[in-house]
């Protein structure tokens, strides 16, 4: 994670040896592909929060909860980060024929995008989580295919507890400095 005046970056790498994706449409539910997922409470109140999803063709959606799902929270899918997003890959998508080592993303957050919170000072503190949604797959006929009846993984960059992102008061504390006066 880096900031600036302009944007909140994120980058992350996922080791995958057989990278793949279907979904190509905006604001799709991305985590029924392999993905990223970025949590931000710029507050911390464990209210009014922003998700962000992302997979390896980088296709994204964004959106914004009143509250978790638990306390009757509803995804809006309405909220638009406008996010500059970034996706290289280790590799050949979708073919199962390589042995691939991966892919990253970069993400860049325009601070606009978090309505009504603005850039944080020096010393401001924000709730933050990452998630690296990914699926068991086989190869049918020359496809990848997910496999059904098995849960995917779940991997969090500050552990929750339980496999539910929606605890935003678990979430990790992100202080944001600077190092140039």
């Amino acid at each position: 994670m880096l900031w600036d005046d302009d944007f909140f970056y994120v980058h992350a790498w996922m080791e995958e040896p057989c990278v793949w994706a279907t979904l190509t449409e905006h604001d799709s539910v991305i985590f029924q592909d392999n993905d990223f997922e970025v949590f931000i409470d710029p507050d911390g109140d464990a209210l009014r929060y922003f998700e962000f999803e992302v997979n390896a063709f980088g296709t994204t959606w964004d959106l914004f909860l009143e509250k978790p799902y638990r306390d009757g929270g509803s995804a809006d899918n309405s909220w638009e980060s406008n996010a500059r997003v970034a996706v290289a890959i280790d590799g050949v998508i979708n073919d199962p024929t390589t042995i691939d080592r991966g892919w990253g993303v970069d993400i860049a957050f325009p601070w606009s995008c978090f309505d009504g919170h603005s850039r944080p000072t020096h010393g401001e503190t924000w709730r933050v989580n990452f998630s690296r949604v990914q699926w068991e797959t086989y190869v049918v006929e020359g496809k990848i295919v997910k496999r059904r009846g098995v849960a995917e993984g779940n991997w969090v960059w500050s552990p929750q507890g339980v496999i539910d992102m929606h605890q935003p008061e678990m979430w990790g504390y992100v202080e944001f400095v600077s190092t140039c006066s």
